[in-house]
């Protein structure tokens, strides 16, 4: 029998609790007067920010940011369809991380009472750090998959070691058609990843596994 090429998919999977969450929180004010809804703004923000970097200082919170203050003027209309006085809106935004799910479920638990300010949404994620080793050691499995894969073809069809010729990320392996012979197995896919946590952006502070996946498309050669 001639050389058989055989084009395979590795795939893998890891799952990792996550070991931050970012957090959104707006201070937003309003009223007919804008010196008086910047300064409430102002005013409603600065416990926030000071409850804010008391934690970065314990190093319960790893970075935070807070957005200059916003504000914008309207005329509502009455249901009468009339346009009524200007009314002033003001807002400002914070960002902060936090390394404990713990503390981020107390703080705003105690923020969420104070006048004006909005508890957003939550993102779960990994640190750079750490994503960066799991997406190798996924990686590095995936191939593994894939080789074990076309090793398991070539056996059934009774022949030796197999050579690998391409392992590409998605849409990158050769387009080129293979050698003239027997073709055991092609499967669309590529190198992939992705990370996400099972469930999106809430305010559950408790969250699921983060899901970091890999795909890998490789060709090989048997004889």
């Amino acid at each position: 029998m001639s050389d058989v090429t055989i084009t395979v998919r590795g795939e893998n999977e890891a799952r990792i609790a996550p070991e931050r969450a970012t957090i959104r929180v707006t201070v937003r004010t309003e009223g007919s007067a804008r010196a008086t809804v910047v300064e409430q703004a102002m005013n409603l923000a600065e416990p926030l920010r000071s409850s804010i970097t008391e934690r970065k200082d314990a190093g319960t919170v790893a970075e935070w940011t807070s957005k200059r203050l916003a504000v914008r003027a309207e005329r509502p209309w009455n249901n009468e369809g009339k346009r009524l006085a200007l009314v002033y809106h003001a807002t400002i935004d914070f960002s902060a991380t936090f390394t404990e799910a713990s503390e981020l479920s107390i703080w705003v638990s105690d923020i969420s009472a104070w006048d004006g300010v909005e508890v957003g949404s939550v993102n779960w994620h990994l640190t750079p750090e750490t994503r960066a080793r799991i997406e190798r050691e996924v990686a590095s499995t995936a191939v593994g998959v894939a080789v074990a894969r076309a090793e398991a073809y070539a056996s059934a069809l009774g022949l030796g070691s197999v050579t690998p010729l391409e392992i590409a990320d998605v849409g990158l392996i050769s387009n080129n058609q293979p050698p003239a012979g027997l073709q055991a197995m092609r499967a669309r896919g590529g190198m992939a990843f992705s990370a996400s946590a099972d469930s999106g952006p809430s305010m559950e502070y408790e969250p699921d596994d983060i899901v970091v996946a890999a795909t890998v498309e490789g060709r090989f050669t048997a004889s």
